[in-house]
C-alpha cells in the first residue's frame, strides 16, 4: 500500500503538469531587437473560485520556471501600521508558468506587510516585509532557513532595517538588501549573514538613494538598483562604486527591475500618477549596456487595463510576468516569434 502511495505521489506533480501543457522547451540565447513584441496572455492565471488575491508585491521564478508570488492577501497598505496583526492567510503561491494555476502555497501565520521576493540558484525563497523590517531566507518548500533584523525595530545599523525592500543573492550566497523605505541604502552580507558593508544616502547623486525599491544583479555581479523615487536605474560594481545610470526623465518612477536567464538582457517595469488619476506602468527592455530598446505598456498599444507594476520576472522563454497593485492581478506577457511581431 505505501508503494502504491509513494509512486502515485510521484506521478501526481507530472500528470498535473500534462493537463496544464506544460514544456521544458527552452531558448538558447536571448536578444531584444526593435521590433521585439510581446502580448498580454488572456485568462492567466487561473486561480481557484472565491480565491483573494492581495496586492502582488514580489515575484520570482524558480529552476523549474514555476512562477512565486509574494502577496498581501487581505492586508491593505495603511500607516500606521497594525504592528501585532499578522496575515493569516498563505502570503506565497507557487504558480504553473503554462496554465497559471496554483501548485502550492504557504507563508500564513508569518507576515504583517509583504514587499519583494527572490529566488536564488539553489531554489531558496527570499523575502522582505517592511513592516516588520526583516528579511527572510526559505527552502523552496517554505521551511526558515535565515532571518536578519529585529522585528518591529526600525533602525540604520548591521542589525537592522528601515523598511526594507528587496534581496538580491550572489552565486556564492552572499546577498545585498535595498533598504529600502526608511533607510536610503544597500547593504552586503556573506552567505551566514554577517554584516560585510554598506553605501548609499538620502538624495539624488550618485549613490545616493530616494527609496530603493528593487535590486537585481548581472552576469558580472554589477548591482542594478531601481531608485524609485528618482525615477532612475543606477549600477554599481560588486563593491558599491557607482558606475552609470538610466534616468526616466523624471517623471516615471522605477519599481522593478530584473534580468534574463543570461544575466545580460534587463526588464524594468516603471508608474506614473497625473495628480490623483493613475496612468499606468510601462515594461522596458534594455539591452547590456543599458540601453533602452522597447517600451510597452500605458504608452503603447497595450489594451488591457490600468495597472501599477510593484515587480517583475523573465522566466526562460522570455515571458515577462508583472504583479499589479492596483487592480490586485498577475499578468503575463508572451513574447510573439519574430515573424508574428513583425505584422503587429
Amino acid at each position: 500500500m505505501s508503494s502504491k502511495k509513494n509512486l502515485f505521489s510521484f506521478l501526481l506533480p507530472a500528470i498535473f503538469c500534462l493537463a496544464c501543457g506544460h514544456t521544458t522547451q527552452k531558448n538558447t540565447e536571448t536578444v531584444f531587437e526593435k521590433n521585439t513584441s510581446y502580448e498580454l496572455v488572456k485568462d492567466w492565471p487561473q486561480l481557484p473560485e472565491g480565491f483573494v488575491l492581495g496586492n502582488p508585491s514580489g515575484i520570482g521564478v524558480d529552476r523549474n520556471q514555476n512562477i512565486f508570488v509574494f502577496h498581501r492577501a487581505y492586508r491593505k497598505w495603511v500607516l500606521p501600521c497594525p504592528a501585532d496583526s499578522i496575515i493569516t492567510a498563505p502570503t506565497i503561491l507557487m504558480l504553473d508558468r503554462n496554465c497559471g494555476k496554483i501548485l502550492s502555497s504557504w507563508g500564513q501565520n508569518l507576515f504583517i506587510m509583504p514587499h519583494g521576493l527572490k529566488v536564488d540558484k539553489d531554489d531558496n525563497i527570499w523575502v522582505t516585509d517592511v513592516w516588520l523590517h526583516q528579511v527572510f531566507k526559505f527552502s523552496h518548500e517554505g521551511k526558515l532557513l535565515m532571518k536578519l533584523g529585529k522585528a518591529h525595530v526600525p533602525g540604520n545599523d548591521p542589525e537592522h532595517f528601515n523598511l526594507p525592500t528587496d534581496v538580491a543573492i550572489t552565486p556564492d550566497g552572499s546577498f545585498y538588501v535595498s533598504d529600502g523605505y526608511g533607510n536610503s541604502r544597500v547593504v552586503k552580507f556573506s552567505a551566514a549573514g554577517k554584516y560585510l558593508f554598506e553605501w548609499g544616502k538620502k538624495g539624488n547623486g550618485p549613490g545616493e538613494f530616494d527609496t530603493p525599491h528593487s535590486i537585481n544583479l548581472d552576469a558580472q555581479g554589477n548591482v542594478y538598483v531601481a531608485d524609485r523615487e528618482n525615477s532612475r536605474i543606477q549600477v554599481f560594481n560588486p563593491e558599491g562604486k557607482y558606475l552609470k545610470e538610466w534616468d526616466n526623465e523624471k517623471s516615471d518612477k522605477v519599481y522593478a527591475l530584473a534580468f534574463d536567464k543570461t544575466k545580460t538582457n534587463l526588464v524594468a517595469v516603471d508608474y506614473e500618477i497625473n495628480d490623483t488619476t493613475p496612468k499606468g506602468s510601462d515594461i522596458f527592455l534594455f539591452g547590456s549596456d543599458l540601453t533602452k530598446i522597447k517600451q510597452f505598456g500605458k504608452s503603447g498599444s497595450y489594451a488591457g487595463p490600468v495597472g501599477r507594476y510593484h515587480d517583475v520576472v523573465m522566466d526562460d522563454e522570455e515571458s515577462i510576468y508583472v504583479g499589479d497593485i492596483l487592480g490586485n492581478r498577475i499578468q503575463k506577457f508572451r513574447k510573439l516569434p519574430s515573424r508574428e511581431a513583425s505584422s503587429k
